[in-house]
């Protein structure tokens, strides 16, 4: 099918050439007439290239080949118009492959198959006809129906022999051009990068939230009877835990809007939130004793957010992995970076969380993505945990 919609496209070129080299050559004989038919099908052929530079034909062509030529991958093939010159010539090198295919197997179908049957069966005018050919090629030429049944066999073995070729062309004339690879692999590497950006938001602020409501819900159970009141605070330190948890959730979905809106100021809380996360912490037993630089306030609203997720996860793993323990932090000013530092003393080893481990990872991303670093691991005497961040002030994510 694909190759007669060829040859279909094929005939307004292929009329307009005959009628064209008709009318520069009125007076023909029987051999020149059959020249023409050759010569217009490749003078049409040009035709069919500069139409096929018309941006639209690549998605049509591409439709047609994915519902008829049997290519090898059909879902690379082209399914809208043409954006570029180089993606036009291949286009047009295809149309102009597509109609010529097309156009060869409809002519020996259509002139082929009759002739062959009459050979074949004997009919009327069969027996001169092949007398005909054997008084000019005397000795091999085959008669009768062994010659119809080899022009069969040809015009068979070219319209596979087209159709193969056609499939075989589809996905290198019809599939994206080094250019448009190009740009789904930055399409796909920028999808990539919202969806990391979005986990580490969603560890970082919903993940902290739960692990303080699990302390405090622990907390409050155990002393329900014997300690009521403290009891009453814990439950109103998860309550408030959890009203922060669904603000963080609103404001990390936001960030999905981000491109959407790209003059909007980044979402998410920064260091000047410190008090509240350090108060929450100290809820839950972990006392902080923090360092603060003075300025913190006159950060670029990037390095200020990344750097207070980088906190709040420092100290969620203090919570979750050494439990209410005292913890110090440290931020500071350098020779224009920001230099972030958190300690806590080594504990027994609590049990970790199936699938956990991604918060040192998260925190190094951060760092890295605005053009700084970060190092974390036990002291040389193995009794304190070290984190250390430090980012430009002046870095952006790139």
């Amino acid at each position: 099918m694909h190759l007669v919609l060829g040859g279909a496209l094929l005939m307004p070129y292929y009329l307009l050439s005959v009628v064209a080299l008709g009318a520069l050559n009125p007076e023909q004989g029987h051999l020149r007439q059959m020249l023409l038919q050759f010569l217009a099908l490749f003078t049409s052929l040009p035709m069919a290239a500069v139409t096929a530079l018309v941006p639209t034909v690549r998605g049509l062509e591409g439709a047609a080949a994915r519902a008829l030529c049997a290519a090898a991958r059909p879902e690379e093939l082209a399914t809208g118009p043409a954006r570029s010159w180089a993606a036009r010539r291949r286009t047009a090198l295809w149309f102009v492959l597509h109609l010529f295919s097309g156009g060869v197997v409809a002519g020996m179908t259509l002139a082929g198959v009759p002739f062959a049957v009459v050979l074949l069966f004997g009919f009327a005018g069969g027996e001169e006809l092949a007398r005909y050919w054997t008084d000019r090629f005397p000795g091999w030429m085959p008669v009768g129906p062994a010659l119809g049944a080899a022009l069969l066999l040809l015009i068979v073995g070219t319209n596979a022999a087209c159709g193969a070729l056609l499939a075989r062309s589809a996905p290198v004339l019809l599939g994206p051009t080094p250019e448009e690879r190009l740009a789904v692999a930055e399409r796909r590497a920028t999808v990539l990068a919202q969806r990391n950006r979005l986990a580490r938001e969603l560890h970082d602020s919903v993940g902290h939230a739960l692990s303080a409501v699990g302390i405090q819900a622990s907390a409050a159970a155990r002393v329900l009877r014997t300690d009521p009141d403290f009891a009453a605070e814990a439950l109103r330190a998860i309550e408030e835990t959890a009203r922060g948890a669904v603000a963080e959730l609103d404001t990390v979905l936001g960030l999905l809007r981000e491109e959407e809106n790209a003059g909007a100021e980044p979402a998410g809380p920064t260091l000047e939130g410190l008090d509240d996360l350090l108060r929450q912490l100290a809820r839950t037993g972990v006392t902080v004793d923090a360092e603060l630089a003075p300025g913190l306030g006159a950060l670029p609203a990037e390095v200020s957010r990344e750097a207070y997720r980088i906190v709040q996860e420092g100290l969620t793993n203090v919570l979750r992995h050494a439990g209410p323990a005292p913890a110090g932090l440290r931020v500071a000013l350098d020779a224009g970076r920001l230099e972030i530092e958190l300690t806590n003393p080594l504990g027994p080893a609590r049990p970790s969380r199936p699938g956990g481990g991604r918060g040192l990872r998260g925190i190094g991303e951060r760092a890295t993505a605005l053009r700084g670093g970060s190092a974390a691991g036990p002291s040389e005497d193995g009794t304190t945990w070290r984190l250390a961040v430090w980012l430009p002030v002046g870095g952006t994510a790139g």
